[in-house]
């Protein structure tokens, strides 16, 4: 009965992923459809900052991973080591994305 939950719990949150990248590409769709039709063209970026943004995100999750490591030698509780770790994480993943815009904004002048 237990797995059973487990199977039905995973397999609604995979479903829920595919509902919401349909209901984006679908809404993508069909703003781009009604630009055209009104002759609204948008002109494509060749943007050279076009990997920035994924790169000093994953540059900071890295980061994060490697200064989250040094809770884990810590003596303390489970929950507490695991709020740290994913904070750690998550607050150098944003700091990526920060430092991204900031070297963006510097070069694209």
């Amino acid at each position: 009965m237990n797995s059973l939950n487990e199977l039905l719990a995973i397999l609604s949150i995979i479903v829920a992923i595919i509902l919401v990248i349909f209901i984006i590409a679908r809404y993508t769709y069909l703003i781009k459809k009604t630009m055209m039709e009104h002759g609204i063209y948008q002109e494509q970026q060749n943007s050279k900052f076009k990997y920035l943004d994924i790169g000093c995100i994953v540059f900071g999750l890295g980061i994060g991973l490697l200064t989250s490591s040094i809770f884990t030698t810590m003596k303390i509780t489970e929950d507490t080591m695991d709020l740290l770790v994913w904070g750690t994480i998550l607050v150098f993943a944003a700091g990526g994305l920060v430092l991204a815009h900031f070297i963006r904004k510097r070069l694209e002048k």
